[in-house]
């Protein structure tokens, strides 16, 4: 009842930069957390960033200074801006979003993910 639907990414060479965008939809009430999260081939899903509703964020060490994560005004859309990329940047980048459908029921949904492929 929940979609998010990503865009950006994509082929980009090292040391330049790419912005996600992830849109949400749907019956919600509220979102308290927007974040993004990456999954390169053979390795577990991690973290990349997270933004609350009251605007607090966090980085996995190896994106601080040069990843930031934002959200629009309607607090729907989060965004990743990805500068100095680097070739172990590749991956393929999920949006995920989490808080309350009306009723209120909690959510706690995935994106389809988005590829992002950083060249040497």
């Amino acid at each position: 009842q929940v979609q998010l639907v990503e865009s950006g990414g994509g082929l980009v060479q090292a040391g330049g930069s790419a912005k996600l965008s992830c849109a949400a939809s749907g019956s919600i009430l509220s979102i308290n957390t927007m974040g993004w999260y990456r999954q390169a081939p053979g390795k577990q899903r991690e973290l990349v960033a997270t933004t609350t509703s009251r605007g607090v964020v966090s980085y996995t060490d190896s994106v601080k200074g040069r990843f930031t994560i934002s959200r629009d005004n309607t607090m729907r859309t989060v965004y990743l801006q990805m500068n100095s990329l680097k070739p172990e940047d590749t991956a393929v980048y999920y949006c995920n979003a989490v808080g309350f459908l009306t009723g209120p029921r909690p959510f706690n949904s995935w994106g389809q993910g988005t590829q992002v492929t950083v060249s040497a």
